[in-house]
């Protein structure tokens, strides 16, 4: 029981100096506390309403689409079409960023090639379907497509230097800690 608690807090302990934090900001100013506490809670609303239905998806990825079959399409021997796969897997997406993390470790799991899960996050982070919509209907045709054509480089670059950067030691810690995800 003693064990479970200590884990507990020690999980939880940004929660904890962030609540503490809150309360002394309420007295030290009332309405910016109170403040502090609605935002906090408009923010886990969100995320809850958001978080069921990724974790599903998330189990379904994980129970329906064998590991051979995600080694082939975004695994070590992929090649260009993995990372196309990747870059389409993150552009198709819809939600925040926070929900792309649990999916980029079932593709760690599953041995999809490390420069592979970096695109996916690239491209859920800038290149989303329904964000490049908004940009060209708010900003223009112009405006999205300049920005959608100097983001596919650099999410490759920034895929292929982690890649490199990165020595096999580290990415075998990587996948392991992957592999011990719930």
């Amino acid at each position: 029981m003693r064990k479970t608690v200590k884990k507990n807090i020690k999980r939880y302990k940004f929660f904890f100096i962030l609540l503490v934090v809150s309360f002394a900001l309420m007295v030290y100013d009332f309405k910016l506390g109170m403040d502090s506490f609605r935002l906090t809670g408009v923010n886990m609303l969100e995320m809850l309403s958001i978080l069921p239905p990724v974790f599903i998806l998330l189990g379904l990825l994980d129970v329906w689409v064998d590991k051979a079959l995600m080694i082939k399409l975004t695994g070590k021997g992929s090649g260009i079409k993995g990372a196309v796969i990747a870059f389409l897997l993150g552009s198709l997406a819809a939600g925040p960023l926070y929900a792309a993390f649990p999916i980029a470790g079932v593709m760690l799991k599953k041995e999809s090639k490390f420069s592979n899960v970096i695109i996916f996050i690239g491209a859920w982070s800038t290149t989303k379907v329904p964000m490049l919509m908004f940009e060209a209907s708010s900003m223009g045709l112009k405006f999205m497509l300049l920005r959608f054509l100097l983001n596919l480089p650099v999410i490759v670059l920034i895929a292929l230097i982690t890649e490199k950067a990165l020595s096999e030691d580290e990415k075998q810690v990587i996948y392991e800690n992957a592999e011990k995800m719930n």
